[in-house]
């Protein structure tokens, strides 16, 4: 069998592509599979780095508002239509997969014209626009979050499927972890890190919380940065004459995330998909910080459901002060019980079979 796959720009829709194609090369050794991004996208480089084919179309975004982009964009998408038409005649795929981004639309759109099997996956509880104008061609819409369905239009079609996630979240040795991240079991370790960029307005807040418990024995940190805010946060630091003992660490970036995951007592993040879809696999109570500048504000519906379902406590960036959270950090380190409750409906929301859940709608479709 023949499978295409698509979807890029972000890690958030490449991830999850990666994740359906590992679990189809698992269950079916024979699987062709062929995967169709941007030439600028971060998928050109994550995808061959995993040794699948890699082809591109010429695609770009449509701006919100009519300029001479728009013009560019109508274009580009002409183009994109040609070059996906070309790569399907040529692949001849028995299925293709939409895992969101502009480049999914030509593609998803000409297989499901030429009558191919098709699906689109959204991982954020607020749909992107591709995926919202692709739900009317494709056979089935599978979705993250049970919010997601009211914004489709066709519901006979949609599944609640969740998103997902690498398996080595789930096969963490906690001792080991303990150990490995130097941290001590009986004492609250606090994990924050914005998204595997980082986030301006966390780290200003984060730098409050640190300043004002560098020297409290009875708390751990494990603050990161992002790779592009570290130096100016350890300069901070030092201006201020603030030197890290072992109860706090200040990484740029953390390879080890599984690990840390898994022993926190509380997760302070921005409300991305794939970090929502890790936390709720192992059951991890949180302190959202939504990014205010992500497309359709989509952090700020993923966070929302997080909190109507009781995992989460959400602070918007334009609230967010390091008083704030400080106070709120606080507030549910020293009650237990709220912590213990926000753990059990955090796994609640977890789906860790997401995707089996998937690759069996697939197999429903071509088998």
């Amino acid at each position: 069998m023949r499978y295409l796959i698509t979807g890029g720009g972000t890690g958030g829709h490449i991830y999850p592509a990666l994740a359906i194609a590992k679990e189809i090369e698992n269950r079916h050794g024979d699987a062709k599979i062929l995967y169709v991004g941007t030439e600028k996208g971060l998928e050109s480089e994550l995808v061959p780095r995993e040794g699948y084919d890699f082809k591109t179309i010429r695609v770009k975004g449509m701006p919100r508002k009519i300029s001479k982009e728009t013009f560019i964009a109508i274009k580009e998408l002409l183009l994109g239509l040609g070059d996906a038409n070309k790569i399907i005649k040529e692949f001849k795929p028995h299925v293709v997969i939409g895992t969101g981004g502009y480049v999914c639309g030509p593609v998803v759109y000409k297989a499901s014209k030429k009558n191919i099997p098709t699906l689109i996956h959204e991982q954020n509880a607020f749909p992107g626009i591709t995926n919202k104008i692709l739900s009317r061609y494709v056979d089935k819409v599978l979705v993250t979050f049970e919010e997601s369905k009211k914004y489709f239009k066709y519901p006979e079609k949609v599944f609640v499927t969740g998103n997902p996630i690498r398996k080595s979240i789930l096969e963490v040795n906690l001792n080991e972890a303990y150990r490995d991240l130097n941290v001590h079991p009986n004492i609250p370790f606090i994990l924050s890190f914005g998204g595997s960029g980082g986030q301006k307005k966390l780290n200003e807040a984060m730098f409050h919380v640190i300043k004002n418990n560098i020297l409290n024995t009875h708390l751990q940190i494990l603050h990161i940065t992002g790779k592009r805010f570290y130096k100016d946060f350890m300069d901070k630091l030092k201006e201020k004459n603030l030197i890290l003992n072992n109860n706090i660490k200040v990484l740029p970036y953390f390879y080890d995330m599984p690990k840390a995951i898994n022993i926190a007592d509380l997760v302070v993040t921005s409300a991305g998909a794939i970090t929502l879809s890790e936390i709720s696999a192992v059951g991890v109570p949180s302190i959202l910080i939504p990014k205010g500048y992500t497309a359709e504000n989509h952090q700020e519906y993923n966070a929302r459901a997080f909190e109507q379902n009781g995992a989460s406590i959400v602070i918007l960036e334009k609230d967010l002060t390091g008083e704030k959270l400080e106070e709120v950090i606080y507030t549910l380190i020293e009650d237990k019980k709220t912590l213990e409750e926000m753990s059990k409906n955090s796994k609640k929301m977890g789906k860790i079979d997401a995707v089996d859940n998937i690759v069996d709608i697939i197999d429903s479709l071509i088998m």
